[in-house]
């Protein structure tokens, strides 16, 4: 697909042909290249944020390469170095000859507000570029022979790759980075708990990671049939319920009906299947509906439309964060987002998602948990454990994930006891193949298949002895 920022010209040409001047400033470009020949440091503040497609006037686009190319080959930039650079590649006098280009430099006595007239010259031109790619989109409408949904993901790509620019970041100088540094690190002073990101609720998990991390991508990959989705529905329950973090959660296979009934069973600590049969006792019942009011108020969002794409991900999460404070987003899974449809491959197509996704933990500052499938090849090993290279179709989740668990239940694969001797039976250990900031180890849980309750080992162990009703504040 064409770069949407090559679209200027079109953008103009169109907008011209209705009649309408499409947006622009042209005195404020005239101010950005006369501070860029007064002073090289705004050469590169300007670079960073504009390239020659911002420009509205196809003069001030010659204007800035060329002044670009002499800052590219460390050549002094001034108003002679520039005349000469423009009439050796024939262009003086399109851009208006020497006395224009001395205009420039009469325009503007200072550098200082470089950045500030950088940012509303790109604005104007990201302007143009959605008027371009509105009137592309508007024209192949009325094409009957168009496929909608083709179109339709083609409009999302060049509405993403627009946003895109606006979100470019700059360097931060040490003395800032440092600042906003100990200004975190003295917001987790005292915690004691160890506890500095969204709680799991399960404390082996919670020692390892300290928590999900602020714009972390969390990747949560097994077999199927091994629990993923229970287990971050139980994450979900823990964040909403015991700690009012509000979780995002986006489920492209299960209906919302059918993982509000796994929450209720699981809270309530009742079978799924004697519910789903309409055989459950009166008193498992009286449970059930006790446990319905706990997970009223609890603050998680749940959005079921199947095949979503990135960009309609992200903007329901951007919804989300302004009308909620959203502080956890849940994808379940990755496999079944739709990529874009230019893609040549299955990677290529699961790379452009897992990236995007951790954009979306980046942009939100929030972490973000995807499940992912694993592939075959983990059941053909000796011992079942699952390790990175298992991660299906694309090595780019492996690489963009900050954090990548593993949900590996023994019993399923017909091991019945773990290197310390110890029953597999109603255990799962939680993996952590990838930690890009902690250590990498084995968090072990309790799950109660008929529940699809995951819980605290050692809780669960200690509970064999006691009385089985449950306890209200205990993690799940």
């Amino acid at each position: 697909m064409a770069d949407p920022r090559r679209a200027t010209n079109i953008g103009q040409q169109e907008s011209s042909a209705e009649g309408r001047i499409p947006p622009q400033a042209v005195d404020v470009e005239m101010a950005v290249l006369g501070a860029m020949l007064l002073d090289k440091g705004a050469i590169a503040k300007a670079i960073e944020i504009l390239d020659d497609t911002s420009f509205y006037k196809p003069a001030h686009q010659r204007v800035f390469i060329a002044m670009s190319a002499l800052f590219e080959h460390s050549e002094p930039v001034d108003l002679i170095t520039l005349i000469e650079e423009l009439r050796r590649r024939g262009e003086l006098e399109k851009v208006g000859g020497e006395y224009y280009l001395t205009e420039l430099t009469t325009r503007i006595t200072t550098a200082a507000n470089i950045e500030y007239h950088a940012h509303i010259v790109l604005e104007k031109a990201l302007m143009r570029q959605l008027i371009s790619a509105s009137s592309e989109v508007t024209s192949r409408a009325f094409n009957e022979t168009e496929d909608a949904l083709d179109l339709l993901d083609e409009a999302e790509q060049k509405i993403f790759q627009i946003s895109e620019q606006r979100m470019k970041k700059s360097f931060v100088s040490m003395n800032v980075a440092v600042h906003q540094t100990m200004e975190m690190l003295e917001s987790i002073h005292g915690k004691h708990s160890g506890i500095t990101g969204v709680p799991s609720g399960f404390t082996e998990l919670d020692n390892y990671t300290g928590g999900f991390q602020k714009s972390d991508l969390i990747v949560v990959a097994g077999r199927p049939s091994q629990g993923k989705t229970a287990l971050v529905l139980s994450v979900a329950r823990n964040a909403a319920i015991l700690h009012d973090v509000a979780v995002g959660f986006f489920s492209l296979e299960m209906s919302s009906q059918q993982l509000v009934l796994r929450l209720i069973c699981a809270e309530a600590r009742v079978d799924a299947h004697s519910v789903r049969t309409g055989r459950l006792p009166e008193d498992e019942w009286r449970k059930l509906s006790t446990s319905v009011g706990k997970l009223y108020k609890a603050r998680i969002f749940i959005d079921d439309t199947p095949a979503l794409t990135a960009l309609e991900i992200r903007a329901k999460a951007r919804r989300l964060k302004a009308e909620h404070n959203v502080g956890m987003i849940i994808v379940d899974y990755l496999q079944l987002m739709q990529g874009p449809k230019n893609v040549q491959s299955r990677e290529q197509e699961i790379s452009t998602i897992s990236r995007s996704l951790k954009a979306l933990a980046k942009e939100l500052n929030i972490p973000v948990l995807a499940l992912s499938q694993l592939n075959r090849a983990v059941e053909m090993r000796g011992d079942k454990r699952p390790v990175l290279a298992d991660l299906r179709e694309s090595g780019a989740i492996e690489q963009d994930a900050d954090v990548v668990c593993f949900v590996h239940r023994p019993e399923m694969f017909g091991i019945n006891t773990d290197e310390n001797n110890e029953p597999t039976e109603g255990m799962a250990e939680i993996i952590i193949g990838k930690q890009r900031n902690g250590p990498t180890g084995s968090a072990k849980l309790a799950f109660i298949k008929q529940y699809a309750r995951f819980e605290n080992l050692t809780r669960f162990r200690e509970a064999a002895f006691l009385p089985s009703e449950p306890v209200d504040e205990a993690p799940f």
